[in-house]
């Protein structure tokens, strides 16, 4: 327990390097108002350091960029190995588990050891893994490094502890899987093939054992050439040599034959009979053509040949389909019979694997389904049915079914969410699966006592928005929305148009739910907002539209007297209130340009519709175009159902609309929010010549054209991976804040004279939409930023072009010469919709160019295009250094020439919260404000007055009045929260939910029941008051209110920045949670703001990570940490504990089905395989040791965090020792019950027998 005691006596606090003659924390004009009385608060708090520990707790989605596939047919747990080197072990619900390998070399081969608990891992750095299962957090027991050879086959044979090895040269490795060590035997491939020979077979392609004889191993090789190699003899039983290259082979289960798969498209059956020719060569999908030759086709990648008792047996391939079809998808074939099917896949096949129910490779395999590892998604087939059908997934598969653009995290949730909105969910459930049980359903797993209902909330790129339920860390889709529904289909345009349409306009771009009240709001990329509902019945409705033009400035400036002080708000709309228009254009009006002003991007129904059960849209907020410029991005967003009120910002000022009754109650810049406290000295502007016409501009969304000196802009899902390489170069530039660079300690705090691209106007971390320079510098400058899922990577000339790019169209030349067309601070230059899992940008710097990349760097994670007139003049190249120095020298004495090249100090809304509060230092109560946190670290107190009375609320107007307080930060606000003088966390005021279409008596007036929270509760301890915790990119700050002393102050960072904080509870307390850009993760009390955790988790490798990260309560947090999956965290030693109970087990003991009995005839005539020794052929006695400078045996770590987990696990050692006995008893037992049962079955045989002998003993021979 501490006690932290701050005596107010007129004293205010400032931030450590504070600002020379800027406004203090206590007062918006520098000056104390009037001396406070004296308060002591008294705080008691509980959160220490040992509360905290950071660990990841489970992956969701699907693995991204898989590359093997395997099996365990008797624990019937699926395993996927990724080229980032990670592995996903997936078996029945709850049962989901990531491993990765530290060098994050890619996967490229899997074998379980089935039924033992292990995998074996075969990476591209020529590296085996054995990995331990048996524990809930897979590690690495053994790894063998190969120094001189490249790994390309392995194969294990079932219940073997002898792993075959293939390699590039052709050359088979035999290792211990027990020991993980190389074994003496080697075959060669000069001695597997004929000395004649004279090519090199190429690398080993497939090594399998003989289902009839284990003694025999059949080696592939690449070229087309196949040997079978007696293992016992040591030499080749036979050759073959076949035209085509083989892909790979399976056996028949008696051994007796095989087939091959080809890279022309064929498949070949050998009998190993007569071994010169194939007995059968067939073109699955290759016809003949009218020239009697058969048409080429593509290789078959993957054949498998699998037997059944009744029926004939199946042969499953993908690939070899015709050359000529183009355009079809690719295609997993099944052959049964004479029955050929065609399954068509939406995604390439990676690999694919059926499903059989006997181990043993020398039975009958009956195969029950397909396991078929796609690109981008994993089914599986039922082969019990005629019609094939696939099996209903039970993983969460679909996450990137549209790219990820936003993600919101709810823990605690309502409990009665859940089950309402997953009703909801089942309606619209895909039919046509498979009825059988889905067959991974492998290890086990318990609910955990530490659960509570936990949402998870995704936004796509096709303005889709997913419900998830993430209780007791699983996944499951509980409730799918489409945004697009509430607007017209956009019509196909032709020529010009077509060019400018957007390729996602509903694209989600951030959204805020309150779960109470069941409200939901969506903010999407073509500046719309679409507030939400919901009901349980279906209704016909017609959508209400609010049009707002939130413009900055005055375009009509004609003189150097005008400046950017005067008011420059307007609103449209029938329903707006506000009689000042500084527009009068209405969408109504008949001007012109009012026509062309109103358009706005995406056209809302106009119509009633009939609205299904779930989220209903009940009013859509459009932003309108300003003289033909699209209107700039919202970057903050907050909603309070017990206000009605909705309150959104951009670039350009600060809207709050009532959707109680569908009105505009504000619509300003936020140069006029200051009104006389205004904290920063304007510069004047020079007169601006009118735009382009607008005449010659469409209204095209957020598209916007390329001007023709611009780098072209290289976008596709492909090149993600094409990234990674070049990442190192801006590492340090990522780390870095608009903020970070160091000026005198005397210009900390005041924006005044900040540099221009550090002053310029940022956009909100919030927004997953970013923006690029007009022009880049230096000729061997490459930018890479990828934007979407779905574009092809198309060359010219060394430059990377986006398919949808088009150069800018000339400007007309005018008697005063040619002119620039100027866009806006933000107006974005892309065209489609970004997805948060593909935002990733590589900038090599350079000495020449560094300034350039930082900006690009720095717009690009901030949503904003940084405007300057120098990148459009400047001629002659200069250093980081010299501008940097340049700009440091920026001070308030610069002539107004300079100032007029666009040197703007616009603000964005970075932030915004509802809450009762104080709206000025002399208020006694706490009424309803509106907090506005701006880019440049100012924060703004809104005071409102909303009348109580239900008829009252829905008649009279909500009156809003910007009362001029101004508070000061380091860096863009981004986050405000509220605690009571007991340090408690002060929740926002709500609305109760009710149906809004339930039927009620209609004589009966619906009131609205309203939640309120206050401080109420320590006001015998402190008085009057709260705190208010506000956090920005740089630093946080705890103020008493109303008197907005500043309690406490903490600077977060000094070299980086804030990507995301929030206010969140932990062990019964709060703390305040922060994402650094370089990686850290931090946890600070409060109100205190003491360092409780400082973790460097994760370096921000990319801006899908910064773009999705978010905190909630319970110490979780999540992030994309790939574009298909989602990675959950947690930062609270308590579920840290706890994360073993709630993990699944990969591992339970099972018997391992018996063999068939083959009978005496099989087992005479068809091989002594049973009789094979590989311990007496490979071990260190008969075949020696293994080469030391082949292969480097590395004994693996089991994980420190493997053991800890262990040591602090329910299932430690002592329970698998435990296990271990039981299992070993069990056995036992079994063994005991067999020894008796054959006992009796001898006994049974020997009086047969004897019966036998006294019948036929008196008999002659002629008498049988």
């Amino acid at each position: 327990m501490k006690k932290f005691r701050k005596v107010l006596d007129g004293l205010t606090t400032s931030s450590p390097g504070g600002t020379l003659g800027s406004p203090s924390c206590g007062s918006a004009a520098g000056t104390p108002t009037s001396a406070p009385t004296h308060k002591e608060i008294d705080v008691q708090e509980t959160l220490v350091s040992e509360n905290f520990q950071l660990c990841k707790t489970v992956r969701h989605g699907f693995p991204y960029q898989p590359t093997a596939l395997a099996y365990d047919p008797v624990q019937k747990i699926l395993a996927i190995g990724c080229r980032t080197g990670g592995i996903r072990i997936l078996g029945g619900p709850g049962v989901d588990s990531y491993c990765q390998h530290e060098s994050g070399a890619a996967v490229l081969q899997l074998q379980f050891l089935i039924n033992e608990g292990a995998l074996v891992t075969a990476c591209a750095d020529d590296t085996l893994h054995l990995w331990n299962l048996r524990q809930r957090r897979p590690a690495v027991l053994h790894s063998l490094k190969f120094n001189r050879e490249r790994i390309t086959f392995c194969h294990l044979p079932f219940q073997s502890k002898w792993l075959y090895v293939g390699t590039e040269r052709g050359n088979t490795h035999i290792v211990n899987i027990e020991s993980f060590v190389l074994s003496g035997y080697v075959i060669m491939w000069n001695k597997a093939i004929e000395l004649s020979t004279k090519t090199h077979p190429g690398p080993v392609v497939h090594l399998s054992d003989s289902p009839k004889d284990e003694g025999k191993l059949l080696i592939g090789f690449e070229s087309g050439t196949i040997v079978q190699w007696d293992l016992r003899g040591k030499k080749a039983d036979f050759r073959i040599y076949y035209d085509e290259a083989i892909h790979s082979v399976g056996w028949h289960h008696e051994g007796k034959q095989f087939m091959c798969s080809h890279s022309d498209g064929s498949l070949s059956m050998w009998n190993l009979r007569n071994t010169t020719k194939p007995f059968q060569v067939t073109y699955p999908h290759g016809k003949i053509q009218k020239d009697g030759r058969k048409e080429s086709c593509k290789p078959i990648l993957k054949v498998e040949y699998k037997t059944t008792r009744n029926s004939e047996p199946f042969v499953i391939f993908s690939g070899g389909l015709s050359y000529d079809k183009a355009g079809r998808r690719p295609t997993l074939t099944i052959m049964h019979g004479k029955a050929i099917t065609v399954l068509e896949m939406d995604y390439p096949i990676v690999e694919f694997m059926a499903l059989c129910e006997t181990p043993y490779n020398n039975e009958v395999q009956e195969p029950y389904a397909v396991v078929v590892l796609l690109e981008k998604d994993l089914i599986v087939v039922d082969l019990t049915q005629s019609n094939f059908p696939v099996f209903e997934n039970p993983y969460p598969m679909d996450i990137h079914e549209s790219p990820v653009t936003c993600t919101a995290y709810f823990a605690d949730c309502p409990p009665d969410i859940i089950p309402i909105l997953y009703s909801i969910g089942a309606k619209h459930k895909k039919t046509g699966y498979s009825q059988k049980e889905w067959p991974v359903a492998g290890g086990t797993w318990t609910l955990g006592s530490h659960t509570y209902p936990e949402i998870i909330v995704t936004g796509h790129a096709d303005g889709s928005i997913k419900f998830w339920d993430a209780s007791a860390i699983t996944l499951q889709m509980l409730y799918k929305l489409k945004t697009s529904k509430a607007f017209e289909k956009p019509k196909p345009a032709e020529g010009r148009a077509a060019e400018l349409v957007e390729e996602d306009p509903f694209a989600v771009q951030m959204v805020s739910w309150c779960p109470q009240s069941r409200i939901f709001c969506v903010v999407g990329i073509s500046a719309h907002i679409i507030l939400y509902r919901f009901s349980k019945y279906d209704a016909n409705t017609q959508i209400v539209s609010l049009e707002v033009r939130l413009q900055c400035e005055a375009e009509d400036v004609i003189s150097p007297s005008d400046n950017e002080n005067n008011p420059c708000f307007s609103e449209s709309g029938s329903h707006s209130p506000q009689a000042h228009q500084q527009h009068p254009a209405s969408p109504g009006s008949g001007t012109p340009e009012g026509n062309k002003d109103s358009i706005p991007c995406i056209k809302v129904k106009d119509r009633m519709v009939r609205v299904p059960p779930g989220y209903q849209a009940e009013l859509v907020i459009q932003l309108l175009s300003v003289d033909g410029e699209p209107p700039q991005q919202i970057t903050s967003l907050d909603i309070n159902s017990a206000y009605g009120l909705l309150a959104f910002g951009n670039c350009n000022g600060l809207a709050v609309v009532d959707y109680l009754q569908k009105t505009i109650l504000l619509c300003m810049s936020t140069l006029d929010l200051y009104g006389a406290a205004d904290p920063y000295q304007r510069l004047t502007r020079s007169p601006r010549r009118n735009r382009q016409s607008t005449s010659e501009v469409c209204m095209r969304g957020l598209s916007n054209f390329y001007s023709d000196s611009k780098k072209r802009i290289r976008t596709s899902y492909q090149s993600l991976t094409e990234l990674s390489d070049n990442q190192q170069s801006i590492d340090m530039e990522r780390s870095k804040s608009p903020t970070s660079v160091h000026y005198p300690t005397s210009l900390h705090n005041d924006p005044r004279v900040l540099p221009e691209p550090v002053a310029s106007l940022r956009a909100s971390h919030c927004s997953p939409v970013f923006y690029l320079l007009d022009n880049v510098k230096g000729p061997g400058r490459k930018l890479s930023l990828p934007t979407d899922l779905k574009t092809d990577l198309d060359h010219v000339n060394g430059h990377c072009t986006s398919p949808t790019s088009q150069p800018k169209p000339r400007v007309p030349m005018g008697p005063e010469g040619p002119r620039l067309t100027r866009r806006g601070p933000g107006r974005p230059p892309f065209r489609k919709a970004q997805s948060a899992a593909c935002m990733e940008i590589s900038l090599p710097v350079s000495h020449t160019e560094g300034y350039a990349s930082r900006r690009a760097m720095l717009q690009q994670f901030h949503g904003v295009t940084m405007y300057s007139h120098d990148e459009h003049h400047t001629t002659a190249p200069f250093c980081w250094s010299e501008r940097e120095s340049r700009e440091n020298s920026f001070s308030r004495s610069r002539s107004s020439s300079v100032s007029s090249i666009d040197r703007d100090t616009k603000e964005s809304i970075t932030t915004l919260q509802f809450g009762e509060s104080y709206g000025r230092k002399g208020d006694a109560l706490p009424t309803p404000c509106l907090w506005v946190g701006t880019s440049l670290g100012v924060v703004l107190l809104i005071p409102m007055s909303i009348p109580t009375d239900h008829e009252e609320r829905m008649q009279e107007s909500v009156t809003i009045g910007p009362s001029g307080t101004v508070l000061m930060l380091k860096g863009s606000v981004l986050h405000f929260s509220f605690l009571d003088c007991m340090g408690a966390l002060i929740q926002s005021p709500h609305e109760v939910w009710r149906d809004p279409n339930a039927s009620e008596d209609p004589d009966r007036v619906r009131k609205r029941k309203l939640v309120h929270f206050s401080s109420s509760s320590s006001q015998d301890n402190c008085g009057e008051g709260h705190l208010a915790v506000v956090c920005s990119e740089k630093q946080a700050k705890v103020l008493l209110m109303p008197s907005q002393s500043c309690l406490f102050v903490h600077n977060i960072t000094e070299s980086s920045f804030v990507l995301r904080a929030d206010v969140v509870s932990v062990s019964n307390s709060v703390c305040l949670a922060c994402f650094c850009a370089n990686g850290h993760v931090m946890t600070l009390s409060l109100p205190s703001l003491r360092p409780l955790m400082d973790v460097n988790y994760l370096p921000m490798t990319d801006m899908r990570i910064a773009r999705t990260f978010c905190f909630t309560n319970g110490g979780q947090a999540l992030y994309l940490s790939s574009p298909t999956e989602i990675q959950r965290i947690t930062y609270s030693q308590e579920m840290c504990d706890n994360l073993q109970e709630m993990l699944g087990e990969l591992f339970t003991p099972i018997e391992t089905p018996e063999a068939q009995n083959r009978g005496f005839l099989k087992g005479f005539f068809g091989g002594n395989s049973h009789n094979f020794d590989r311990e007496e052929l490979f071990g260190e006695a008969a075949a020696g040791k293994g080469s030391r400078s082949l292969a480097q045996h590395i004994p693996g770590q089991a994980g420190m965090e493997g053991m800890k987990v262990a040591a602090s696990g329910v299932v430690g050692d002592l329970a698998r020792a435990r296990i271990a006995l039981d299992e070993r008893g069990q056995r036992l037992g079994e063994l005991e019950d067999r020894t008796a049962l054959m006992m009796g079955s001898a006994e049974t045989f020997s009086k047969h027998a004897h019966e036998l002998m006294l019948k036929c003993k008196d008999k002659k021979w002629y008498q049988f």
